[in-house]
């Protein structure tokens, strides 16, 4: 087949957030069964796209908040307030919906579209309708509204994300409706869209690299416990939030916390060991540095990345319920609990285990080609279904012009919310 890929953001050479990591997944999948794939999307500056073959560049973009100034997030608000759309769409405007149907005619003949999340479908809506598509569902980003604002700090902040998932479902509709296929990455997105929908989608296995690298030999650890995230991603914040009031204030004084990633608004911290380390250089190093690592995921939806990617290392950990979202079987070093005291209570029994000289590390090549596998058997099944009839889109999305009737907040703190790239890690 001939599939055209459609992302806000293009698969890059080395992924670092779990948007990347899961477009790039994804990508390598689609590539692995022998397809040919066009990637169409734009590039975030410093990045270089994962295969310059077939890459239709939109431009360069910065997408995350945190890295432009207020003049840009105005000029971002102004243009999603004009065509009624979120700032994640709004960013996708910087070329016309003709620019990119004169790009899809380039590229014809194709067998169909794969709509990678909702930022740049959601902007250009009745351009990619027009073909048959495969709709990817990072998460049910309505839901991720919903809970958002049940948790969002301010009147107006909790207005603009109940808002966003009022338009969220309506797009969120219209995708999965128009699509021959639906992939997500956890059962309960799958359920998600409503029974319609459900008997057309099935759940993508993730990896966080589609070939395992190489284990050098194992150091002593730099810290008892290891947590690394995106915090300005609202549903990571609630879960680091969670674990610094409620489970480090049970942890004993010695015991040393090494927190990684850029911290918005960091609270006040009583613990002696905890270490606020900002952006680290190498997030796999930083990782394999704990000697356990807390899972603390509390809400959102999808798959949670950084619980893929220490099942890959074969590293100790304890994770709540949501942490295990999509996950089938957990392997024997993984501890579940979403009481704050027992989960301090396990994590204080595996780091005795690692300072008494039990690592209880184990191989994650089992696990990761399993991923693989079935990754690949869940793939060509959605495929098989281009050209099979799906339910008819919402006319009225479909038929306007600029179809940006959608509101969409992703992975931000930012009271509306930016595109900062899907899940975590």
């Amino acid at each position: 087949m001939h599939l055209v890929f459609v992302s806000s953001l293009v698969p890059v050479e080395n992924p670092s957030s779990g948007f990347d990591i899961a477009n790039r997944t994804v990508f390598d999948g689609l590539r692995a069964l022998g397809h040919k794939v066009s990637v169409i999307g734009y590039l975030q500056p410093g990045q270089t796209p994962a295969s310059g073959k077939d890459v239709h560049l939109l431009g360069g973009l910065e997408v995350t908040n945190a890295k432009v100034g207020a003049a840009t997030k105005l000029r971002w608000l102004a243009k999603a307030c004009l065509h009624r759309t979120t700032l994640s769409s709004a960013k996708m405007l910087e070329v016309s919906r003709a620019h990119v149907e004169t790009l899809l005619q380039r590229l014809q003949p194709f067998d169909g579209i794969v709509l990678n999340s909702v930022q740049l479908p959601g902007a250009f809506a009745a351009a990619f309708q027009k073909h048959k598509t495969i709709y990817i569902a990072h998460n049910v980003e309505a839901g991720s509204a919903r809970e958002n604002a049940a948790t969002a700090s301010g009147l107006v902040e909790r207005w603009l994300f109940k808002r966003e998932a009022h338009y969220l479902e309506r797009l969120e509709r219209t995708l999965t409706q128009a699509a021959s296929a639906i992939w997500t990455f956890a059962e309960a997105d799958r359920l998600g869209f409503g029974p319609a929908v459900s008997s057309r989608a099935t759940v993508l296995p993730l990896v966080t690299r589609w070939d395992m690298a190489g284990t050098g030999p194992e150091k002593p650890p730099e810290y008892d416990l290891a947590l690394i995230g995106t915090w300005s991603w609202q549903p990571n914040r609630i879960g680091l939030d969670w674990f610094l009031s409620k489970v480090v204030p049970l942890l004993p004084p010695g015991m040393t916390i090494g927190i990684a990633g850029q911290l918005p608004d960091a609270p006040a911290i009583a613990h002696p060991g905890v270490r606020l380390l900002g952006r680290v250089p190498d997030a796999r190093a930083f990782v394999e540095s704990g000697a356990v690592l807390p899972l603390i995921s509390r809400g959102g939806t999808g798959v949670q990345l950084k619980t893929i990617e220490t099942f890959e290392l074969g590293m100790p950990c304890v994770a709540t319920g949501s942490s295990l979202r999509g996950i089938g079987t957990l392997p024997g070093n993984c501890a579940v609990a979403d009481d704050p005291a027992e989960f301090a209570n396990l994590l204080i029994d595996k780091v005795a285990q690692v300072r008494a000289g039990n690592r209880q590390r184990l191989s994650g090549a089992i696990f990761h080609q399993a991923q693989k596998d079935k990754l690949l058997e869940m793939l060509d099944a959605g495929l098989s279904r281009f050209g099979k009839p799906a339910i008819a889109p919402d006319l009225a999305v479909a038929r306007n012009e600029t179809p940006l009737r959608a509101v969409k907040i992703v992975n931000a703190s930012y009271s509306l919310a930016v595109h900062e790239g899907g899940k975590s890690r």
